[in-house]
């Protein structure tokens, strides 16, 4: 007798492949005929109205984003499994909660967001008001990515909304029947003015890049983050990169083996490996690579059953050319295999797939790998792993098992990384009062929780000057022409008194 979860899985394959869905995509929401520039002005216009400051304005609006991820929860989940082959489960978690709790915090603390910070005074403004003022850039361009296709369009949205922009939405066109869900549902739901999605391709996303915006977010390879950059810097726009890179895993001595493979297993084959903070490859000293690799080969065996394409749990590869990419990697690898290794392209299935003895110029070490493939690679101890982490692209993420002081303080002090995440993986994506954003190869800019607002936002100064007779009195000493001994004299005694109090001013 079958069980529930694998009759779900076999009522699902026989629905509509997600290829069948990408017929809708190009005509579902490309705004007037594909006239970006037409439509960039029209959210401009409205931005400029003022229609997307008021706090009432934008509270609606995300709370009509909560309510279309609650009552489009089975849409979405049945728009992932046609993509990615992604269960319920995965679609829950990685994709509609952590949506919903962003959404919600963010509305719950919009007030405070928005309010004007007050700032301390220095020594030269005792008299006067410092602030600072959180002003929404105007109109941004999110350009969405595939692999988690609601979580990393809508996450974005949600904060361009919360800061007050206006927005043009690009879901990745390589999760279709994602992209067509969403072209359909946030006009639906979303002020039609202010927020607005573009379907379409590589070509579609070159023509919007020429248009001018005032923010970009992109979330994607570095091959295409260098070329919307180069796009952004033709009218000086500001951006945020949210790339990818091999995110390592070191794993020291006096560490349960068993722990730890429990949670790379979850970490690296949530998604099928398609995770942009997922553990790329795996360092330990050489008489633990073998154990690890035995306890790794047992947790896959535990999670998805002796036969992974059977399980309910476990997902597939988004496209053949993915596929074939890493197949490519596999088939060029010369590790051992210790575990897996099977693989159908009609059906787009990689097994989760282990390799032993793996070196430095492996092929599967030259790329992020973006996939169920984990390489172990043996070091000869925290100070190689250390030395082999900074001879690569700073990381999204580092991953460190361990128990000893001395192997943390290590890596925090001499390495750089997004993250940096001590006896787990991937999880702290999900907390969202830590920042998420890389750093050189793997990103730039951050986001999550109010970290999506202060992005979306960008921060003014602000001078309530004292027109008071005793501030004049004191301008008089020192500020205005002619200039003498005197008055260089306070200069003087000014800034002293301003370094003594602990701040600097400079006098205009």
């Amino acid at each position: 007798m079958s069980s529930p979860a694998a009759d779900e899985a076999a009522k699902r394959e026989a629905t509509q492949p997600a290829a069948a869905a990408a017929d809708t995509v190009g005509a579902a929401a490309t705004p007037n005929g594909g006239n970006y520039k037409d439509s960039v002005n029209a959210l401009r216009s409205t931005f400029l109205s003022g229609q997307t400051r008021p706090l009432s304005w934008r509270r609606k609006q995300l709370e009509a984003l909560y309510a279309l991820l609650t009552d489009q929860e089975d849409r979405i989940a049945e728009a992932l499994w046609q993509d990615l082959r992604k269960c319920r489960q995965e679609a829950a978690a990685a994709e509609l909660l952590i949506l919903k709790a962003d959404i919600a915090k963010l509305n719950r603390d919009l007030p405070q967001l928005t309010d004007i910070h007050k700032v301390k005074k220095t020594f030269i403004s005792m008299m006067d008001n410092l602030g600072l003022q959180q002003q929404p850039y105007g109109v941004a361009l999110i350009i969405g990515a595939w692999n988690y296709p609601f979580q990393l369009t809508l996450m974005p949205l949600a904060g361009a909304i919360a800061a007050g922009n206006c927005a043009l939405v690009k879901p990745s066109e390589i999760a279709s029947a994602s992209a067509a869900l969403l072209a359909e549902l946030v006009p639906k739901y979303l002020d039609q003015s202010c927020i607005r999605v573009v379907c379409g391709g590589a070509k579609e996303t070159q023509e919007l890049l020429e248009q001018r915006f005032d923010y970009i977010f992109y979330t994607g390879s570095s091959r295409v983050g260098r070329l919307v950059m180069a796009a952004a810097s033709k009218h000086l726009t500001p951006v945020t990169l949210e790339l990818g890179g091999k995110s390592p895993v070191y794993v020291s001595e006096g560490v349960d083996l068993g722990q730890v493979s429990k949670r790379l297993v979850w970490g690296k084959f949530l998604n099928a490996g398609q995770t942009c903070i997922a553990p790329d490859y795996v360092m330990c000293p050489p008489e633990l690579a073998q154990p690890l690799a035995d306890a790794v080969a047992a947790q896959i065996a535990e999670f998805y059953g002796q036969d992974p394409k059977a399980s309910p749990d476990y997902g597939r590869i988004v496209s053949d050319r993915m596929f074939d990419r890493i197949v490519g990697l596999m088939q060029a690898s010369k590790a051992d295999r210790a575990t897996g290794g099977d693989t159908d392209r009609d059906a787009r299935y990689i097994a989760p797939t282990v390799y032993t003895n793996v070196r430095a110029d492996d092929a599967l070490m030259r790329e992020e790998i973006f996939g169920p493939l984990m390489p172990i690679m043996p070091v000869s101890g925290v100070e190689e792993a250390v030395y082999f982490i900074n001879k690569c692209e700073k990381p999204l993420a580092i991953y460190v098992f361990t128990h000893d002081g001395s192997v943390k303080r290590r890596f925090e002090e001499q390495t750089s990384s997004g993250a940096l995440v001590f006896n787990d993986v991937v999880i702290h994506a999900g907390m969202e009062t830590l920042s998420f954003g890389g750093v050189g190869h793997s990103g730039m800019g951050k986001y999550h929780g109010r970290f999506t607002f202060d992005t979306f936002s960008h921060q003014r100064a602000l001078l309530y000057k004292s027109s008071s007779a005793t501030s004049e009195m004191v301008n008089n000493k020192f500020r205005y022409p002619p200039y003498n001994d005197s008055k260089l004299a306070w200069v003087n005694w000014a800034l002293s008194s301003s370094v003594k109090k602990g701040s600097t001013c400079v006098l205009m």
